[in-house]
């Protein structure tokens, strides 16, 4: 078993602490943020910043998905959405950049072994990318 791991950045005109402040509303700015991958999310408790816990489906492709139970920690350039039900986590970094802000976002797993195992690693890293991507261009849009 071999981690899978996939990564994304943009930089947004916005300071670090209105994305971080937008990344962070789990309860308003989240859903609104969210592509079509990510079904029945919901905000099991908390809501904005540290401590919320959250529940999805990620919808990667037509036949897999992922029960998402995640609990987030927040630090001043970082939300961190580590999934109960899961390996996988996912971080969002948020840098000073100019006059804006630069965020990456990671999401890893502890991926298969075996031949399906090198699919996973070959082609989810590629349409969790696409996920990322549509996720951060909506994150843009609204804090801009």
């Amino acid at each position: 078993m071999g981690q899978v791991s996939a990564t994304q950045s943009i930089d947004i005109a916005a300071t670090p602490d209105a994305v971080v402040g937008a990344l962070a509303d789990y309860n308003e700015a989240r859903p609104a943020i969210l592509p079509e991958q990510y079904r029945d999310y919901q905000v099991i408790s908390g809501g904005s910043g540290d401590g919320t816990l959250v529940h999805w489906i990620l919808q990667a492709t037509s036949k897999r998905q992922r029960d998402v139970k995640a609990t987030v920690t927040v630090t001043p350039d970082t939300i961190t959405e580590t999934d109960a039900n899961s390996s996988m986590v996912t971080t969002y970094t948020v840098k000073p950049s100019g006059s804006g802000s630069t965020v990456t976002t990671t999401t890893s797993w502890t991926g298969a072994t075996g031949i399906g195992g090198f699919f996973e690693r070959t082609f989810a890293p590629k349409g969790l990318n696409k996920i990322q991507a549509a996720l951060l261009a909506n994150l843009k849009a609204r804090v801009e």
